[in-house]
């Protein structure tokens, strides 16, 4: 199987396990501009050159050796699961994507048929029930993780411990897993545990997010999308995240962790 969502610095100074949603174009452009002094130019998920990425043949071997040899400082960034699966929401099913189409083709109309989502368009300035559509949207993306149906869980909703395990699985171990929430002190952290080509003041990078802009603004706090029926649909696909990577699962307001990763314990039981 390999590393799947493995990126790594062409200098091997660091590898990263991407986890989609957790900052993943603000961690790669740094990895970037930490090998180069320059920001890629463009989204970072299209670059095919000056990083090394799994989904690059030729990378493969390269990341492979690195990371069952730990040779380089290897890390990976977690969200608050409500904020996680909110976001997906806004970006992959309500927002308009970078190539100026809906994610996934007919992914949308799809669930406009099956579960009677509303999405709203760039016509009407995205007017429509945000809260019943995301709550809907919920059960969608709980029978894709459970059942598989009507398609696999995407990548952006799957939870973040299978992506995370996958690296574990196959050889790797992580040194850092830091959160979003916390995603200047954390990524000062690792750049603190690394010697890059370039130095990186993690004060004077830019945040990049490349779904802002395209799709609806998130018209209510966080607390307002989940009553009890959608808390215990996040629990029931996240309930690892929530307990490995030390989130509130009893207050959706409380997007900060409330402590520590361990990291023995996360190699532990996700190394199955």
């Amino acid at each position: 199987m390999g590393f799947p969502g493995t990126w790594m610095t062409q200098s091997e100074s660091m590898v990263y396990r991407v986890v989609p949603k957790c900052a993943c174009s603000s961690i790669g452009q740094i990895m970037y501009y930490s090998d180069h002094g320059g920001y890629f130019d463009g989204d970072i998920h299209d670059a095919t050159d000056g990083i090394h990425k799994w989904a690059k043949e030729d990378s493969q071997p390269r990341i492979t050796e690195n990371v069952q040899n730990h040779k380089s400082y290897a890390f990976t960034c977690v969200r608050n699961p409500y904020g996680r699966i909110l976001s997906s929401f806004f970006d992959k099913i309500c927002g308009i994507q970078r190539n100026g189409k809906r994610y996934r083709g007919n992914l949308v109309p799809l669930l406009v048929q099956r579960y009677g989502i509303e999405v709203g368009n760039p016509e009407n300035e995205f007017e429509f029930d945000q809260i019943k559509s995301f709550r809907r949207f919920l059960l969608f993306a709980r029978d894709t993780i459970r059942w598989r149906r009507p398609m696999d869980p995407d990548i952006h909703w799957s939870a973040m411990s299978g992506h995370i395990s996958t690296f574990i699985v196959n050889g790797g171990r992580y040194d850092k897993i830091f959160s979003t929430e916390d995603f200047n002190a954390g990524m000062a952290e690792v750049l603190a545990a690394v010697d890059t080509p370039v130095p990186v003041q993690i004060a004077d990078v830019p945040r990049f997010n490349e779904s802002e802009g395209h799709g609806p603004r998130r018209a209510h706090p966080i607390e307002d999308y989940f009553d009890d029926l959608s808390m215990h649909l996040v629990y029931e696909m996240y309930k690892r995240d929530f307990d490995l990577f030390r989130y509130d699962f009893d207050n959706p307001a409380n997007k900060r962790p409330t402590g520590e990763v361990d990291l023995d314990e996360v190699h532990a039981k996700l190394g199955d």
